[in-house]
């Protein structure tokens, strides 16, 4: 396989690069480091191997079977097309894609059946809508959800690596650095992304209709609040649902147990639930502090957890390569 990583020294590139020697190094003969026109020629380091970093159209032009896309969402609208065009499957972590209605939008744990020989642009999640899915999607199946309630607590990663930068400026005195309007140290901000027109941010958009494109049920009401906090490790999701049947609260926890890619951390007696600063570094969606809500019939809450760059973005977007090859649907 030849695979192209466009963004590949960025925050989530960096990720990628990991995930991608972890799961699939071995199946990669040739790899394409793509980065910005002042780093093209330099050296990349990948699976103990160096390689000279490409231009985009260098790129495109050496016919990949398979590109990754973390470079933002106007690159990918420019470039994405054309890397298609020239027989590649792209894998796009920009929201550039996801809601189009002709590009597949994929979980590989729930819905990587949509994908197929003609699927050439597809669309990685938003980071907080994937651990989110992985949660409602069995219960869904099981007990159809009728109203979701989200208040997401998001890791300054999300941000990008000068987000970081800001954090630790200001822990040792240095207010110079601006990402945010307002110092993040020591604060939450309830504002992931810029605001619509009616005063929901776009990150809250975001969740709230990759949820039912992924569940494929428009008829799921959600809505949704997200906070920038402090966090380096990953985002948390309290998150309340309500569900058109009742629900047996022993047999839920072995329905999410037994959902591929999700761990149960729910010892309250023990002080065992799902925390960032545990989840960073690995692929799984933790969750928590499930119990019934009793203000309503048949609802139910819970607390979410998984490191936004590993599962929320890059763990994603390698799996589903994965299952692209799996599936032979790679030229």
């Amino acid at each position: 396989m030849k695979l192209a990583l466009v963004g590949a020294t960025g925050l989530v590139g960096s990720e990628m690069v990991k995930v991608l020697e972890e799961r699939i190094a071995d199946q990669i003969t040739s790899f394409i480091p793509v980065a910005s026109e002042k780093s093209v020629g330099k050296n990349f380091r990948f699976a103990g191997k160096d390689y000279l970093i490409h231009s985009l159209q260098q790129a495109v032009d050496a016919h990949c079977d398979v590109a990754l896309f973390s470079a933002g969402g106007s690159v990918s609208l420019e470039w994405a097309p054309k890397f298609a065009a020239a027989g590649c499957v792209v894998v796009d972590n920009s929201s550039a894609w996801r809601m189009d209605p002709d590009k597949a939008l994929i979980v590989p744990e729930i819905n990587a059946d949509v994908l197929s020989s003609d699927t050439k642009i597809i669309a990685n999640p938003n980071c907080s809508t994937i651990q989110l899915v992985m949660v409602l999607a069995p219960l869904h199946k099981k007990y159809k959800i009728k109203r979701v309630v989200v208040s997401t607590y998001q890791s300054i990663t999300g941000t990008g690596v000068k987000a970081v930068q800001q954090l630790e400026a200001e822990r040792v005195g240095d207010h110079t650095q601006k990402v945010y309007h307002h110092v993040i140290d020591k604060n939450c901000i309830p504002q992931c992304d810029v605001f619509s027109d009616d005063d929901y941010t776009k990150e809250e958009l975001k969740i709230m209709n990759e949820t039912r494109k992924i569940l494929r049920d428009n008829n799921i009401n959600l809505t949704a609040t997200a906070v920038r906090v402090p966090v380096v490790g990953g985002h948390s999701e309290s998150v309340n649902i309500e569900f058109e049947n009742e629900y047996d609260l022993k047999e839920l926890k072995e329905i999410l147990n037994n959902m591929q890619g999700v761990v149960v951390v729910d010892d309250v007696a023990n002080f065992q639930y799902p925390m960032p600063i545990n989840a960073k570094g690995k692929d799984d969606v933790f969750v928590g502090r499930i119990r019934r809500d009793f203000s309503t019939s048949n609802a139910l809450n819970l607390w979410i957890v998984a490191d936004n760059l590993r599962k929320g973005a890059a763990t994603n977007a390698v799996q589903i390569v994965q299952q692209l090859l799996k599936a032979q649907l790679l030229k």
